[in-house]
């Protein structure tokens, strides 16, 4: 990998982590499935004039929306409404041992020792962050972010699944289409005070969501499909771990929040299963 593509690839987990704690700031404004069809219906009338319509696709796309956006999203931010950011971004880090066991499951994915430990050692970082007392009024809240990362892996099994996928940009778009209006939909039928959220939401509040979709969604995710479409994904997928360090940093910074000291060890345990897992090399990879 260029040095130049290197760089642009952290910036990255660099978005994502700054979006994920503004998101934070964002849910004392709106409600959290409230807050994310806002942000996936501005991304998609962003992009959806510029893709092409994916033919014989939508019912996949549909489904995959709704796994792997609405009802992620929904347990995701419905979690990190109640607990802090730098706790909450170490929780997501398990989608990646989700993704790899259920590819072994379903695809038949052979993960191999490495990855096996891997799995193990994220998950007993969990269960050492989820089994400290000061945590254990905010268990429903951890078990929420877990759910939404075990969707998050569900979502990309399913996206695996597709033949001729539609490129990244696309597939972001027309998953936006959906997920946009199915998020609002979700929100007026289980959360309230939807209106009047947006009627005395500040400019931070706006801002956040001008952020979560331009930003964090659009440039974002175009730039991670760049980078990935030119390099080997054992190259790329390592930059991801930056992501927990930039969301404690900014967490740190702007909501002012002090992880403990077994959360922070609690995600140096999860971050080193992670690493394993990421970083084990196929004999037959492809870029």
């Amino acid at each position: 990998m260029k040095h130049s593509e290197l760089l642009l690839a952290a910036c990255v987990p660099l978005i994502w982590g700054i979006g994920f704690t503004f998101a934070k700031a964002g849910l004392n404004e709106f409600p959290p499935l409230f807050l994310m069809g806002l942000r996936f219906s501005l991304a998609s009338l962003a992009l959806v004039w510029f893709v092409p319509f994916p033919h014989g696709q939508l019912k996949q796309i549909f489904w995959i929306s709704f796994v792997g956006s609405t009802l992620q999203y929904g347990l995701t931010f419905t979690g990190l409404s109640m607990i802090d950011a730098s706790l909450a971004i170490i929780i997501i880090h398990l989608e990646v041992p989700f993704a790899v066991l259920l590819a072994a499951l379903v695809l038949r994915d052979k993960p191999g020792r490495q990855r096996i430990l891997g799995m193990l050692i994220s998950f007993a970082g969990i269960v050492l962050i989820a089994g400290q007392p000061s945590l254990r009024g905010q268990l429903l809240a951890i078990i929420l972010t877990a759910g939404g990362a075990m969707m998050w892996a569900v979502g990309q099994v399913m996206v695996k699944r597709l033949e001729n996928p539609p490129s990244g940009f696309a597939l972001t778009a027309w998953i936006g289409v959906f997920s946009g209006p199915q998020m609002i939909l979700g929100s007026f039928i289980i959360e309230e005070s939807q209106l009047e959220s947006m009627a005395q939401a500040s400019w931070i509040g706006w801002g956040v969501i001008l952020y979560l979709a331009l930003i964090m969604t659009v440039l974002g995710y175009g730039i991670w499909y760049r980078v990935l479409s030119r390099n080997p994904v054992s190259k790329v997928m390592p930059v991801m771990l930056l992501l927990p360090v930039f969301t404690i940093a900014s967490s740190m910074l702007f909501l002012g929040e002090e992880p403990t000291l077994i959360i922070l060890t609690g995600g140096i345990v999860v971050f080193g299963g992670v690493s394993l897992i990421v970083m084990k090399k196929d004999p037959k990879q492809v870029s």
